[in-house]
């Protein structure tokens, strides 16, 4: 254990090791940020059209799209999306990598953010709506002054969830050639005897580790404004 120990200080202590190790944590990062946008753009575009009333053509249409994407893309690994992706959409010489990465684990986090908005929009309830449209206001009013204000406090927890799974899945990347935190701790490891991989990927896992329990606790923070709000 004492050895153990020795060789996670000594990642930390050493300039290559700590240098090599920051960079794909990096790499985590900037993933992770750009698909949690893109997921929850898409998610919320996906989640409206998908309750959309309206039965002439022009809704059915999206709110078929909307159905067989969230079908197909929950349906589905992440991993095969990403090897699609990166092998066959986007293969294309010079592409970035970045850009595809970012891509595929947003439109897979879409899938999930608009199921979480959705159930969180039907989880207000029906008299609330109603209320709103007997004062006068029309079905676009009421879902943006009454209707989701009250769902944004129930999907925020399953909101926080997806983005703390997304950020332990782009974990995978390394199988299209990318630099992540987990490639990272695996190239430390390789060929150091850094106690085969356990001390390297030891540290991988506390960065993974602190940057969740970060998001962990701001979305408590939230909840718990929230609430507060609630009782005022």
């Amino acid at each position: 254990m004492s050895k153990f120990i020795r060789l996670v200080i000594e990642i930390f202590t050493t300039e290559t090791y700590l240098d090599s190790m920051l960079s794909g944590f990096e790499m985590t990062i900037v993933i992770s940020l750009g698909a949690s946008l893109l997921g929850l753009v898409l998610g919320v575009l996906v989640a409206i059209t998908g309750l959309w009333s309206s039965k002439s053509i022009f809704a059915k249409i999206p709110k078929a799209i909307a159905k067989v994407y969230v079908t197909v893309i929950r349906g589905t690994p992440m991993a095969l999306q990403l090897y699609i992706m990166a092998f066959v959409v986007f293969a294309i010489r010079g592409f970035p990598l970045t850009v595809t990465a970012i891509i595929a684990f947003g439109i897979n986090s879409g899938a999930y953010v608009s199921e979480n908005i959705r159930a969180g929009i039907l989880s207000v309830d029906i008299g609330q709506t109603e209320a709103g449209r007997s004062l006068g206001l029309t079905s676009s009013a009421t879902m943006r002054k009454i209707v989701i204000p009250q769902a944004i406090k129930n999907v925020i927890p399953s909101i926080g969830n997806e983005l703390i799974a997304l950020i332990k899945e782009t974990s995978i990347v390394s199988m299209i050639g990318m630099y992540d935190l987990t490639c990272a701790a695996r190239n430390v490891g390789s060929g150091n005897n850094l106690a085969n991989n356990l001390a390297p990927m030891t540290v991988a896992a506390l960065f993974y580790l602190s940057v969740v329990y970060l998001l962990t606790f701001g979305i408590k923070r939230i909840e718990r404004r929230l609430r507060e709000s609630d009782k005022r």
